[in-house]
């Protein structure tokens, strides 16, 4: 995909006064951050309009804008299992079940729960599974953005990366999750605006002037097996199908970074409704990547090492407006990138470091941002196959998190061995399977495997069944939330 000079410095420029506005905004939000509460939960002061933009924001990055584009594009809409259809319902399920209890907890970070139900141990134990859970993923979206750059502007990727992280670093440090949330409103904005746009435009292009004609055309000419969501006439398929969409769903739901914009509301009615609001969002704008990957095969068929957004904007939108949207497809990894390293650097500073050193909360918290964003940076140049594999450990939180946090919400825990068995057994298993590189449960005792029920459920399945013999169905003192 070749650019023209005169398109380079037009981009450049645009860039250019993007990132000074970002920064303006850091630079305004710094003036409210006073306490570490301010830098981390922005003082729990957000309304529902910033909330929810920032909880889509959050999500809406290159995950949903280029990875699952392209693989929609490859296999067909059944690529959406674990996004958008497992993360948009992961918002939903927030709402129903997770917001309005865990805000009244007033709590800053995921482990302080832990500590409060289950003790300093289980506390220490989740802030281990949490922390280094986000490294790959930060490292893939410092990737994603610098290959950009390099497409764009012929950029080395080496260099490419530290321009990245020092950007999405600077801004957040300067004001927290007042930074944060006040960019994500601008990017997401952005991000919504240029998606609508190209929809429209590719729709348009493929119906000859008329965007419903080429809606009608690209179900018609889209292979009937590449058309099908949910791949329900083949059974292992459908495992697997059902595997990543509760890994989306469930797995995401113990994450900081999810928790930490709920903890960041004005109110439980106000976090309950931004997930909902943001969960229908994320379900409904999550599908225009997706037709955009179908109609990529009929439209630039030989652009196959292109990521497909930028490839449909370079080909069918005036230099202008494409130069627009490069900038929204920006805002939205810049939006996860800046999200992503405050949340690990929260429990970082609040759950292991406050044991250790005697520092001011709020100075301890802009270290951690930085320790952060360094470790990302050192895995993104570790290269491909040591963040890629990194970014499997999202499926910690799955299986050591996810089943002491609902019961830590919704009973009295009588033994704080309960959840501090249940974390070890799921990670104990998951690191397992990690290591000696087994896809199925138990893989070399096949006649014992578990199967079909996909690997992460199977984990999550038994560190349930340890919690429960810990602490017996019977004897579990349920509570209101």
């Amino acid at each position: 995909m070749e650019i023209s000079s005169s398109v380079q410095w037009m981009l450049a420029a645009v860039i250019f006064v993007y990132l000074v506005v970002m920064y303006a905004i850091g630079f305004v939000a710094q003036s409210k951050v006073e306490t570490a509460e301010d830098f981390l939960v922005a003082g729990r002061q957000l309304p529902l309009s910033l909330a929810w933009m920032t909880l889509l924001a959050t999500w809406f990055g290159a995950g949903t804008l280029l990875a699952a584009t392209d693989e929609v594009r490859q296999v067909g809409l059944q690529a959406g299992a674990l996004d958008p259809f497992g993360a948009g319902c992961c918002l939903l399920l927030a709402g129903l079940f997770v917001a309005g209890p865990i805000w009244r907890m007033q709590i800053l970070t995921v482990p302080d729960l832990f500590r409060q139900k289950f003790g300093p141990a289980a506390e220490l134990i989740a802030s281990l599974i949490l922390v280094p859970s986000y490294f790959g993923w930060i490292a893939a979206q410092f990737t994603a953005l610098a290959n950009m750059l390099e497409l764009f502007f012929g950029i080395p990727l080496s260099a490419g990366l530290v321009i990245v992280a020092v950007v999405g670093t600077g801004y957040t440090l300067m004001g927290g999750m007042w930074s944060v949330t006040l960019t994500d409103a601008v990017q997401i904005t952005l991000v919504l605006v240029g998606l609508i746009i190209l929809t429209i435009v590719i729709l348009t292009e493929l119906g000859n002037g008329a965007a419903s004609s080429g809606r009608t055309k690209l179900w018609k000419e889209t292979p009937p097996e590449m058309s099908v969501i949910i791949p329900y006439q083949d059974v292992a398929a459908f495992w697997g199908w059902l595997g990543l969409f509760l890994t989306g769903a469930l797995g995401n739901l113990p994450g900081q970074d999810l928790m930490q914009r709920i903890f960041a509301c004005k109110s439980d009615r106000v976090a309950k409704y931004a997930c909902y609001t943001a969960g229908g969002m994320y379900l409904l704008f999550g599908l225009m990547p997706m037709l955009l990957g179908l109609a990529a095969n009929l439209l630039v068929p030989n652009e196959v090492n292109t990521a497909v957004l930028p490839a449909l904007a370079h080909a069918f939108l005036h230099p202008a407006v494409a130069i627009v949207f490069v900038v929204a497809v920006l805002s939205a990894v810049l939006s996860t990138i800046d999200s992503a390293i405050l949340s690990p650097a929260s429990v970082l500073s609040q759950n292991i470091g406050a044991r250790f050193l005697k520092m001011d909360l709020l100075k301890m918290n802009r270290y951690a941002v930085l320790l952060v964003a360094v470790c990302s940076l050192a895995m993104a140049f570790a290269g491909e196959d040591a963040y890629a594999l990194l970014e499997e450990a999202y499926l910690l939180t799955m299986v050591g998190l996810f089943v002491p946090m609902m019961f830590g919400l919704y009973t009295k825990p009588r033994h704080r061995y309960a959840a501090v068995a249940s974390m070890l057994t799921g990670i104990f298993l998951w690191g397992l399977h990690f290591v000696m590189g087994w896809e199925t449960f138990l893989t070399p005792l096949e006649p014992l495997a578990i199967w079909p029920v996909p690997l992460s459920l199977t984990i999550t399945g038994l560190a349930l069944i340890v919690y429960l013999i810990c602490e017996p169905p019977w004897k579990l003192e349920w509570v209101k939330p």
